[in-house]
């Protein structure tokens, strides 16, 4: 299999090569040729000085690539870190889904033998395939690719200049690999983690205790109410008082039932990870459709910030990046139980960062990250307002959030109104 995947990586005439740069600038793209082409300014600032290879992680599974794939990060940064530049690279084929492979591409100015050594090491593995970059004295810039042809050790390719796709490639790879529609594919992902994470036994074991719920499931006798937003945005504050306004049921996504597990997956990669929490929302359906028959119900947070948070992580770069409106990719699950309403509750950076000053909860690497990186926190917004089917209605939580939708106890309010 790995053979199979490092042909792949080698079939110069249909797969383009990206670089992300670290000035979150757009990326470099560039393809492998058997005859030189002109090159470019992009080109030249990529390649024209100093050592230079990539490393793209090669497994038998996916789950095996996506565990791999993050233990190679993490191996490199630690041996690497003070003495070379770590980008993030892909290879894909335009406009083929799942045809994306990460990877890593390395710059070092410097004599090196931690660098050296370390490449040295990853050629040897079966799980890795190394290329290797060089600028010659006419200007061109080699590839150099390991092969596993008989009685050829390497190959030399020119590095060709290629036209960026029209959508990010890390879209190619997002459904089923970062965000799940329909339980099925994510339930897979788990059992094929039983033998290498054995808590994903116990979380199948919940799921499978929950009774099956179909989409139609909610009758409509008694609203069900979502309240998304980022952190501090004032959703606790909303749901209790639309609890205690409704008299209504407060569940909340991931379920209870999930919380000891969180911290195991939230240190999985993002294939992992993702279809983890995809499986906490079917819970939370099942929870809805059994408190909905006799009592409204309030979700903090349900499938809106599952999809959300993983697009916003899976395209990286700029906000326009993003899948555009209307792409399948910000559908709802076509097997998951659909809330009455959601509500998007929207603050200002600075209100918000006003907030969490004065909170001391732990908060995950995704929450670290909306709070130093203004980019992410925008694509988050932008992923939950294109987000259809049903879409999030905006509120205004820069007043207090029951002030923003009137649920003060004067009774009046004409959104409490609407559902009694």
């Amino acid at each position: 299999m790995a053979n199979r995947l490092m042909s792949r990586l080698t079939q110069c005439c249909s797969r383009v090569f990206m670089v992300e740069t670290s000035q979150m600038t757009e990326p470099i793209y560039f393809t492998l040729s058997a005859t030189p082409a002109a090159g470019n300014e992009q080109l030249a600032s990529l390649f024209g000085s100093g050592n230079l290879c990539s490393v793209y992680a090669l497994a038998d599974d996916r789950i095996q690539s996506a565990r791999f794939h993050a233990h190679l990060k993490r191996c490199l940064t630690a041996e690497l870190q003070s003495e070379c530049e770590l980008l993030h690279a892909a290879s894909f084929i335009p406009d083929v889904k799942n045809s994306l492979i990460r990877g890593f591409f390395l710059q070092w100015n410097s004599v090196s033998s931690s660098m050296e050594r370390v490449v040295t090491e990853l050629r040897q593995k079966g799980s890795v395939c190394v290329f290797s970059y060089r600028r010659e004295e006419n200007g061109e810039y080699i590839c150099v690719a390991d092969t596993d042809q008989p009685g050829e050790r390497e190959r030399r390719y020119y590095v060709t200049p290629s036209t960026p796709p029209s959508l990010h490639p890390s879209t190619l790879n997002i459904r089923n690999s970062d965000v799940f529609y329909q339980m099925k594919d994510a339930y897979k992902v788990l059992q094929e983690c039983r033998d290498v994470i054995p808590e994903s036994k116990a979380v199948l074991k919940l799921v499978d205790e929950q009774p099956l719920v179909s989409i139609s499931s909610h009758n409509g006798r008694f609203p069900v109410i979502v309240i998304e937003g980022l952190d501090a945005t004032g959703k606790t504050t909303l749901t209790c008082s639309l609890q205690k306004a409704l008299g209504a049921v407060l569940l909340k996504s991931p379920p209870q039932v999930l919380a000891h597990f969180r911290p195991r997956f939230d240190a999985e990669p993002p294939l992992i990870r993702r279809a983890f929490y995809a499986l906490g929302n079917y819970i939370t359906a099942a929870q809805i459709a059994r408190e909905s028959s006799h009592a409204s119900v309030i979700v903090d947070r349900y499938w809106h910030s599952t999809a959300a948070y993983a697009i916003a992580t899976a395209v990286s770069g700029r906000e326009e990046n993003l899948p555009p409106v209307g792409s399948e990719l910000y559908e709802w699950p076509s097997d998951l139980l659909k809330p009455s309403l959601v509500l998007l509750l929207s603050v200002s950076a600075e209100e918000r960062l006003r907030r969490l000053s004065h909170r001391g909860l732990d908060k995950t690497e995704e929450e670290n990250q909306l709070e130093i990186n203004h980019l992410f926190r925008r694509k988050v917004a932008t992923a939950y307002k294109r987000i259809q089917n049903p879409a999030c209605i905006v509120v205004d939580a820069n007043p207090s959030p029951d002030q923003s939708i009137g649920t003060e106890p004067n009774g009046s309010c004409e959104f409490i109104n609407h559902f009694n």
